[in-house]
């Protein structure tokens, strides 16, 4: 290891909610000595994503199963909740972890035992956060961000408007990396490297280790990767294009670059084609019309969770990608909606196409001149005419070129 700075009828775990709140007072006091040490299958700790270390106390950490009510209690001290181990082990299960001030993270069970880290929200409409995290014993894994002239890994915390801020030696804390603004026209590539295979690229350690990679934009969880089964010891997750738009990878290769070299290695990486369309038997289309029912009826919660599912089972739908960005702008989620829209713009295709792509940038446009980035709302505005003439772009035009 290397050197580091400092169904219908309620399941058995519903009926132990019970039993499950007087197994949080056992946990506490039974790891009170050790508060790093794992908790059992029967707990989730909750921690910074930012601050070493840190835990979170007063988090909101639910399960939630369709059908059934949910399961919630609070993060102690120690950042940690306990619940019926059984409920954690539910595959059918989801967690949800909540707190002001922090973007809610949102993961598939099982998840007992596991430790989760929360992302402050983001100010900036360009930013981004993401946050790795591995629960193998014994696995020594790095993050790395590679775009134009910089590379910002454990040797080198500090880019152009990026940095990392944890660096993880084990899987006790999350190893996160922050893009405060992605400078215009810059392409940026994210990596995870098994620095402790560096020499045994053929291991499949990093495809067990359990790695997860989260990516946050603005108040949101937008993606969560699984590390995928394939062996090697580089995976590249995804690369985001001089545009803002996001390209999945999701690839594990083998690589005898050292660390410093993997950054030039990443920018020549190559890509990935577009995702697959949804299999049959998988309607994300009816999950679409739900979306548009909820949002035209007021519930953008409700809206963006159907656009969402829509996603989950058809990853290379534009419409529902588009239609996603125009909930998060009812919503006041302007960072989101540009993400989802430049996820639109990217996957659009097909007779509709040109109409999908001029209101995403519209949209986006809008969002830029709200926020007083004159430029690149007009960069946003001549796109979506370039796309599809409408006056509503020539108004755009005329009212941003006076600033």
């Amino acid at each position: 290891m290397r050197p580091r700075p400092a169904p219908s009828r309620l399941p058995p775990w519903f009926r132990n909610a019970v039993a499950a709140a007087a197994l949080a007072g056992l946990a506490a006091g039974a790891n009170a000595a050790d508060p790093t040490q794992s908790q059992g299958d029967g707990t989730v700790t909750v921690l910074s994503a930012t601050v070493a270390d840190q835990r979170i106390e007063g988090a909101s950490v639910e399960l939630r199963r369709d059908g059934q009510p949910a399961l919630s209690a609070n993060s102690d001290a120690d950042g940690r909740a306990a619940f019926d181990p059984a409920a954690l082990r539910d595959p059918a299960a989801r967690l949800s972890i909540r707190k002001p001030g922090y973007a809610e993270l949102l993961a598939q069970c099982p998840c007992g035992g596991d430790r989760y880290a929360l992302s402050p929200a983001l100010a900036s409409l360009d930013g981004l956060r993401v946050v790795l995290s591995w629960d193998a014993p014994g696995v020594d894994l790095d993050a790395h961000l590679s775009f134009p002239g910089n590379h910002v890994y454990f040797q080198r915390p500090r880019g152009a408007e990026a940095r990392l801020d944890l660096d993880a030696a084990d899987r006790r804390r999350p190893e996160t990396v922050t893009i405060a603004r992605r400078r215009p026209g810059e392409t940026y590539t994210y990596a995870v490297h098994d620095f402790g295979h560096r020499q045994r690229p053929d291991s499949d350690a990093l495809a067990r280790s359990g790695a997860k990679v989260y990516v946050y934009v603005g108040q949101s969880l937008m993606r969560t990767y699984a590390a995928p089964a394939q062996p090697g010891n580089v995976w590249t997750v995804f690369r985001i294009d001089g545009e803002g738009r996001f390209e999945e990878i999701d690839r594990i290769s083998a690589s005898r670059a050292g660390a410093d070299a993997l950054g030039a290695e990443l920018a020549l990486a190559p890509g990935q084609p577009a995702p697959l369309a949804a299999v049959e038997g998988e309607d994300a289309a009816a999950a679409n019309q739900r979306g548009e029912a909820a949002y035209r009826g007021g519930d953008l919660i409700g809206a963006i969770a159907a656009y969402q599912q829509a996603i989950e089972l058809d990853p290379g739908y534009a419409l529902a990608f588009s239609n996603l960005g125009l909930a998060y702008v009812r919503k006041g989620r302007a960072a989101e909606a540009i993400w989802a829209s430049r996820r639109a713009i990217a996957l659009a295709k097909g007779a509709g196409a040109a109409t999908i792509r001029a209101g995403a940038y519209y949209n986006i446009g809008k969002l830029y001149e709200l926020d007083g980035q004159y430029e690149r709302a007009m960069s946003n505005y001549l796109a979506a005419r370039r796309e599809k003439p409408d006056k509503s772009y020539d108004e755009a035009l005329q009212r941003v070129s006076g600033y």
